[in-house]
């Protein structure tokens, strides 16, 4: 191999991997410029509060989806009991609804002006007893319920390789099967556990709308009312740069447990576990408990609320809500799936540490917080601005933003964020395209773009829709990205959503929520029909 074409590849996806690096580079330089006013205001009145708060959500979290997603993952891969059939696929359900989303019928059903409490105070004259929903623990419990998904999916399949059949070895060799759980499947499936405590971990950091609901500082939070509460843009990017070093950190831990993920193979028609009498029914009714905290009761409020307000609150705003977000959702997906097509055809054109080095820093942005990136793009495009402006003032120009302000940034910061989202349902398709085919089509003429638009494109048509819905899904559903690089008066439902939690007006959130819920039904729709829902 020659150097230039050595070269090639990491020159071609140059372009993409700087659309993470660039934000992470700035936010990280404002880390090694420090302002001492700026770190002395912090010090005082911000650190200590947000990092007791991010570190109680990160043990309560990793422990909470631990403590669902482990076990419900186990008796769905290798046991039968009623209605496991249903719940295998109805368990991933909570990933449809946005954790901001539960975290607010969440406190409407459970506040003390809520349904439940009310009841409770007519049946037993009081509901002091009964723990406010409005506290780290309230906080926790969401994030869990929103979050267990991610180790319930990665666990299961990891239980669902080995079968009963290495439980059955140890219990060959004197152990019971309890003692063969811990023992056996349990390290087996240790990788892909951890891996999928780390995914909650990272999305735990990265949320915004569930501790805003929650009035729960934390460095999202922080950053936010840094930028738009104290108009101290400085201040904001000195907290995210703190965050963002965090979140690396997590995300090289993870990267370590996806390389570890490779022993083990799927076993034909494994021998389920039969949960018998009332093992069987604690395990349906543990299962249906869930099911319902998470979703199925949730889901039913958001449509009592919007029904409720419907005739008052759907006027002619929506039409441009939904279009918006609809469009925005079009605009991020196309680009995005443009963007992870040439990247999956470059990788796998040019081989090589660079072009493999580069490919994992393109896709590095699913990692960062949404706050995090819309600082990092920020800055650099008033940096930008200033420079166009100053360059075009002396032609009359007598506006004060070009860039600023416009869906470019949202794009942007939104490329740089879900990028992996679409990268992996394409770079799957792609490796499904065996070389015979590459040759068959070289010998009749295809090289360079005709190769990738000739054959490529074509056999890659469901990796490329697959990759389009769930980018165009997750834009939907995002929310401080939008919320802080909008422009002026551009909302979309999720602004709506955050607009109304913050009036505590939770019946009129419900409308754009349930929109929103009923997209996100798309990809887990999707994700049910790729995964064994026997």
């Amino acid at each position: 191999m020659t150097r230039s074409f050595a070269l090639k590849g990491p020159l071609y996806l140059l372009p993409i991997v700087l659309l993470t690096l660039v934000p992470l580079l700035v936010v990280l330089a404002s880390f090694l410029n420090p302002q001492p006013e700026v770190w002395g205001h912090l010090r005082e009145f911000v650190l200590p509060r947000v990092l007791l708060n991010t570190l109680w959500l990160v043990l309560g979290a990793s422990c909470g989806v631990l403590l669902l997603g482990v076990p419900l993952a186990w008796l769905t891969a290798a046991c039968e009991f009623p209605g496991r059939r249903w719940l295998s696929w109805a368990l991933m359900l909570p990933l449809a609804m946005p954790a901001y989303v539960l975290a607010f019928v969440q406190v409407g059903l459970l506040d003390f002006t809520g349904p439940l409490q009310s009841l409770l105070r007519q049946w037993f004259g009081t509901s002091a007893w009964f723990p406010p929903i409005r506290s780290t623990g309230g906080v926790i419990l969401v994030l869990t319920l929103s979050f267990y998904p991610y180790v319930y999916l990665l666990a299961r399949n990891a239980f669902m390789t080995q079968g009963a059949r290495a439980i059955e070895a140890a219990q060959m060799l004197g152990l019971t099967r309890w003692q063969a759980f811990w023992r056996v499947a349990l390290p087996l499936a240790r990788p892909w556990i951890a891996g999928g405590v780390m995914l909650a971990l990272m999305e735990t950091l990265a949320d915004f709308g569930t501790v805003s609901v929650f009035n729960y500082d934390t460095f999202t939070t922080a950053i936010y009312k840094a930028w738009f509460a104290l108009f101290n843009l400085p201040a904001a990017a000195q907290l995210a740069s703190l965050l963002v070093m965090i979140v690396l950190v997590l995300a090289v831990l993870e990267q370590q447990q996806r390389g570890r993920r490779q022993y083990s193979s799927r076993m034909a028609a494994p021998q389920r576990i039969a949960l018998r009498g009332w093992r069987g029914w604690f395990a349906s009714a543990f299962a249906s408990v869930v099911l319902l905290i998470a979703f199925v009761i949730p889901f039913i409020q958001l449509l009592l609320w919007a029904k409720g307000v419907w005739a008052d609150d759907f006027d002619e705003r929506y039409p441009g809500f939904i279009g918006r977000s609809l469009l925005l959702g079009l605009l991020a997906a196309g680009l995005l799936v443009v963007l992870a097509l040439w990247l999956s055809f470059v990788q796998r054109r040019y081989k090589g540490m660079g072009v493999q080095l580069m490919g994992k820093l393109a896709v590095l942005g699913y990692a960062v917080p949404g706050t995090v990136l819309a600082v990092g793009v920020f800055i650099p495009v008033a940096w930008l601005d200033n420079v166009l402006l100053a360059w075009i003032r002396p032609l009359g120009f007598s506006g004060s933003e070009l860039l600023k302000g416009s869906i470019l940034v949202m794009l942007l910061a939104l490329a740089a964020r879900f990028l992996a989202v679409a990268f992996q349902p394409v770079d799957a398709a792609m490796q499904r395209i065996t070389r015979n085919q590459e040759d068959a089509a070289r010998s009749l003429g295809c090289n360079g773009r005709g190769l990738l638009l000739r054959l490529y494109v074509p056999l890659l048509r469901g990796g490329l829709f697959t990759a389009a819905l769930m980018a165009f899904v997750d834009v939907m559903k995002e929310m401080p990205i939008t919320l802080m690089t909008r422009p002026f008066g551009w909302n979309t439902l999720a602004v709506r959503v955050f607009e109304m939690t913050s009036e505590g007006m939770w019946d009129r959130a419900a409308l754009p929520s349930l929109f929103i819920v009923l997209a996100g039904l798309l990809p887990v729709i999707l994700l049910v029909r790729q995964t064994d829902g026997h």
